[in-house]
C-alpha cells in the first residue's frame, strides 16, 4: 500500500498515521479534514505528507475514515463513488449498524470494510495522536464476508502488525454490546462530572479533594462532546436500554440505603466484585 488517505486527522486517524509510519515507511500519507488547522498541525507533526481532497481518492490504495459516526454515514457513500477498483476503504467508528446499512446496496460495497478498533483516550485533535495506541487492543470487524477477499487481507495483516486482536461480529450485535461496554461508561462519567460541578462551586475544593478514584472514574468526561453526541445519536435505542437498566440498579442501591440495609449493600458490591475476574485479561 503506497498511497493512503486518512479522512479525519484527530486522535484516531492521527494515531493510525503514526503506526503507518512505522509499519509502512514507504507509504505516502495524505490527510483530508474539514478543519484546516488540523491539516496544518498534522503536517507539522509529520502525521501526513500532504493535504488532499476526495477527488484524489481514485489514486488511493487505502482510505481510512476516522470522523464522527453521524457524519461518516453520509461521507462514506461519496467516498466509495470516488475510489479506484482496487481501493479499500475502512472506517473506525464506534457504531456499525447505520454505516453498514448506508452502503448495503452501493456498487462498491465490496471495497469497504467496517471496523471498530476499541482504543482511544479522552483527548482529541492531531496533537493527541499516540504511536502504538492500537497495540494490544481488540478490533471489531463487521460483515467481513461482504468485502473482497484480496482487499481485506492486506489490511487485516496490517492490523495484526499493529498488535490488534481481530473479533468478527454482526453490526447489530456490535452496537448492542458496545452500548454496555463503552457508551454507558461515558454517560456515567459525564453525569458524575456534572453532579460534582453543580454542587462543588469552589474549583479549588474539587482539586484538593479529588482522589485517584474520582479522577479515574470521571476521566472520560473530558472526551470530545462532538464525537460522543454523534455516537449517542446513532446508537440511541441501545443506549436508552442500557440507561434504563443502569438507573434501575441505582434506584435499588438508593432503596437499600434508605432502608439501612447495609448488609444488602455489602452483598451487592461483593457480587459485583466478580467483574474483576472478567476484566483481568484486559490491559
Amino acid at each position: 500500500m503506497k498511497n493512503i488517505y486518512i479522512i479525519g486527522i484527530g486522535l484516531i486517524g492521527g494515531s493510525f498515521a503514526r503506526d503507518l509510519r512505522r509499519h509502512l515507511p514507504e507509504a505516502t500519507i495524505y490527510g483530508i479534514d474539514t478543519n484546516e488547522q488540523h491539516i496544518i498541525e498534522a503536517q507539522s507533526l509529520g502525521l501526513i505528507d500532504a493535504a488532499a481532497t476526495q477527488k484524489d481518492l481514485v489514486k488511493a490504495d487505502l482510505v481510512v475514515l476516522a470522523i464522527p459516526v453521524d457524519i461518516a454515514v453520509h461521507v462514506l457513500p461519496d467516498v466509495l463513488n470516488h475510489i479506484g477498483e482496487n481501493t479499500l476503504v475502512i472506517d473506525m467508528g464506534s457504531t456499525k449498524q447505520a454505516i453498514c446499512e448506508a452502503v448495503a446496496s452501493h456498487p462498491q460495497r465490496r471495497n469497504f470494510l467496517a471496523c471498530h478498533p476499541i482504543a482511544g483516550t479522552e483527548f482529541s485533535g492531531p496533537s493527541a495522536a499516540i504511536e502504538g495506541l492500537y497495540n494490544g487492543k481488540t478490533n471489531i470487524v463487521c460483515e467481513v464476508e461482504k468485502t473482497a477477499f484480496k482487499l481485506q487481507e492486506k489490511v487485516l495483516e496490517l492490523f495484526k502488525k499493529m498488535g490488534m486482536r481481530m473479533r468478527y461480529m454482526d453490526p447489530v450485535s456490535h452496537d448492542k454490546h458496545i452500548a454496555y461496554m463503552s457508551h454507558l461508561s461515558h454517560i456515567s462519567a459525564f453525569m458524575l462530572g456534572k453532579t460534582v460541578i453543580n454542587k462543588e462551586k469552589n474549583e479549588r475544593d474539587i482539586f484538593d479533594m479529588a482522589g485517584s478514584g474520582f479522577a479515574s472514574t470521571v476521566r472520560l468526561a473530558k472526551s470530545n462532546p462532538v464525537t460522543w453526541t454523534s455516537i449517542f445519536k446513532q446508537n440511541k435505542t441501545n443506549v436508552l436500554k442500557t440507561l434504563e437498566e443502569y438507573i434501575a440498579n441505582l434506584n435499588e442501591f438508593k432503596a437499600l440505603m434508605e432502608a439501612d440495609n447495609f448488609q444488602g449493600i455489602h452483598d451487592e458490591m461483593e457480587n459485583t466484585n466478580h467483574i474483576k475476574e472478567i476484566l483481568n485479561g484486559i490491559k
